[in-house]
């Protein structure tokens, strides 16, 4: 068992959210192995398997939103059903969508409080302890996560924020994880910073801050990727496994859009329906091209590189930088050298197109496109009729309301 795979598990076995406490009055009784005694818990002692649980809250967020991002942005169709679902393919998401709520708002939620509540605590030598570094790189993350995708945010019950506001947590939680994973110097710490390195690059640039995002874009050392471990654990495989994966074999859900069939590209992997024995869940979504990026329950999921560190650069820098960087991905990756127009709104196109290449299925996109809409393509066309029978046309959302049971419950919230 790798390390990343100990914390998963150790962090798979706490969630802030579902603390009890649970006793025995007889020798009958039987003790539920997945419900922690909150009595038991000493913060302090405690305070590296709460840091790693709310690591794992992020990963099991990160699974939906790179399942949900994906039909928003039209890097897959969803090839199911439910109604709820099929909002995000037509971009017309609902703010009483029960899987909006259940599925994307509480899991980022989750992640966020479960960070904070590490944050919250007293704990031993604050400027190097690992677990805060773990803490605020996380929700540091999950504050990106949101400003990304949400019109509108909110932190552990508080008022609505801004995207602005959104982004500027995400910096200041970030921030706190650079200076303490790099001043806690363990290998642990080190790849904790630079994860946040990357994130702290990725809000500044969502930002509009360039100089600040080529900085930490820049810090991030060559050949750096942290990936998020999956286990495939059969009684736990909707926190633990690869969601991507899940949502292909059990349920149907994601069949590859059209637009990223491509075969000459080792960048976009997938299966013909000729090469597989799936069935999509809804059969009117037509034939089920499957994602083969990730084949398999326990195949990681890329989180931070150097790679998207790069790309932060480049788009920082200009369009000569875009250009060069076109070059370098087309080059590494079997891709014919870029002939079309040098103008900038088509070299900034062309760099998206590559990026999308690189990333497809792993939540970034979305964030791209509320950056730049005019320059991501491929994505749901407004006033479009949707893909399969049944549904209203394709919508013109660019990003996601809260879920009336936040706004209804919040009393922090403002009331019309």
């Amino acid at each position: 068992m790798t390390h990343m795979q100990r914390i998963v598990r150790r962090g798979a076995l706490v969630a802030f959210s579902g603390l009890s406490l649970v006793g025995c009055s007889d020798f009958l009784t039987v003790s539920n192995p997945n419900v922690i005694n909150a009595s038991a818990i000493d913060p302090v002692n405690d305070a590296a398997t709460l840091a790693a649980s709310a690591q794992q809250n992020f990963a099991v967020a990160h699974g939906w939103f790179a399942m949900y991002q994906s039909w928003m942005v039209g890097e897959t169709l969803v090839a199911e059903t439910f109604p709820t679902r099929n909002e995000y393919g037509r971009r017309e998401v609902l703010n009483t969508n029960g899987s909006h709520n259940s599925d994307v708002w509480q899991p980022i939620s989750v992640a966020l409080s479960s960070a904070s509540a590490v944050l919250n605590l007293t704990l031993p030598t604050p400027t190097t302890n690992l677990s805060y570094a773990r803490a605020a790189a996380f929700k540091g993350m999950s504050f990106v996560y949101m400003a990304e995708s949400f019109c509108v945010g909110v932190s552990n019950g508080g008022g609505p924020l801004t995207t602005a506001q959104m982004l500027d947590s995400a910096v200041a939680s970030l921030t706190q994880a650079v200076a303490v994973g790099t001043a806690n110097a363990t290998a642990d710490g080190i790849q904790l910073a630079n994860v946040a390195r990357v994130g702290l690059a990725r809000a500044h640039l969502q930002a509009g801050r360039t100089a600040e995002a080529i900085a930490a874009a820049r810090a991030v050392p060559a050949g750096f990727v942290f990936n998020l471990a999956t286990i495939d654990d059969p009684a736990q495989r909707t926190r633990l496994g690869n969601r991507l994966w899940q949502f292909t074999l059990d349920r149907g859900s994601i069949t590859v859009a059209p637009a990223y069939r491509i075969t000459d590209d080792p960048r976009i992997r997938f299966k013909t329906p000729a090469q597989h024995n799936l069935a999509p869940q809804d059969p009117a979504s037509g034939p089920f091209f499957i994602q083969d990026k990730y084949p398999a329950f326990n195949t990681p999921l890329r989180l931070a590189s150097k790679l998207e560190a790069d790309y932060i650069e480049a788009e920082a820098t200009g369009t000569t930088a875009q250009l060069a960087f076109i070059a370098l991905r087309r080059a590494a990756n079997n891709q014919p050298a870029y002939a079309g127009s040098q103008a900038a709104a088509d070299v900034l196109t062309e760099f998206f197109e590559q990026k999308g290449r690189d990333f497809y299925l792993e939540a970034k996109r979305m964030g791209d496109f509320r950056r730049r809409p005019l320059n991501v393509r491929n994505l749901p066309v407004p006033g479009a009729p949707y893909f399969k029978p049944g549904f209203a046309q394709i919508g013109n959302q660019t990003c996601w309301p809260l879920p009336v049971q936040e706004t209804d419950n919040n009393r922090n919230f403002p009331r019309s």
